[in-house]
């Protein structure tokens, strides 16, 4: 019953924190890892319930969805050619390895997401004032890293849609859910057949993502772009600080 509890919990923090900032994995994947689980096997798990707490996300915003869905059109098929790639990638690749890997990774999304105002006049300088070919290229790598892992997966992607232009905070996160969906559920229809999946944990944690992305939704509507911003570069560096001291070999 505790272990349960704290699965459910866990994962309805992490819906709630994903649809405000990203980041929701550094709640989720550690839960899982401390109850004694392999670090893989967490990840692969917490990716194959995630899409549903994305799906509830989006439903949140769905009338700033609305207002900018044109840009999906560009954006959905880098995140699923991406997710796939990057699911194959992580099946392939040893436990020590990816413990390595995730503290730098996070580090780099949380600069990025800092810095977009300066990628965004970059993009406009080096692309002739259509950013999109190198937007696309940018949701190609999101996407695998996403698929790969997917912690600060929505510090990315709200980097890459500040290049295309968009201001509005709450249009963003709505878009970052329906694109996270995308990605999250490519990945997991490759990890069904990986032999990873811990299926006790599935019913619980997509009760929970769903139940917390959509209170994270509806909550993070109440906040201007500038907190939401700092609260999202905060959550990254503090994200990536306790994956280096709990994870990272010594």
């Amino acid at each position: 019953m505790t272990e349960s509890l704290v699965v459910l919990l866990a994962s309805f923090l992490a819906g709630a924190t994903n649809a405000v900032a990203g980041g929701g994995t550094f709640i989720t994947f550690p839960a899982l890892v401390w109850l004694g689980t392999d670090p893989i096997s967490a990840n692969i798990t917490n990716t194959v319930s995630l899409w549903m707490g994305s799906l509830f996300s989006a439903l949140g915003f769905k009338d700033h969805i609305r207002m900018g869905k044109e840009h999906l059109k560009t954006l959905l098929i880098p995140s699923i050619l991406g997710g796939f790639a990057g699911a194959y990638l992580l099946v392939k690749t040893p436990s020590n390895t990816f413990r390595i890997l995730i503290p730098f990774l996070i580090l780099f999304a949380t600069i990025l997401l800092m810095l977009n105002e300066k990628i965004t006049l970059w993009a406009k300088a080096y692309s002739k004032g259509n950013p999109y070919l190198l937007v696309f290229l940018v949701q190609l790598l999101t996407s695998l890293y996403g698929g790969y892992f997917g912690a600060g997966i929505g510090i990315i992607m709200l980097a890459s849609l500040s290049m295309v232009g968009i201001k509005d905070i709450h249009i963003a996160n709505g878009l970052k859910n329906i694109l996270g969906m995308a990605i999250n559920g490519i990945a997991s229809v490759y990890f069904l057949f990986s032999g990873h999946v811990l299926w006790s944990y599935i019913p619980l944690m997509m009760l929970g993502f769903a139940l917390g992305g959509y209170t994270g939704a509806r909550l993070s509507l109440k906040f201007n772009r500038k907190k939401v911003k700092l609260f999202v570069v905060f959550w990254g560096f503090l994200l990536c600080f306790i994956f280096f001291i709990n994870f990272y070999p010594t």
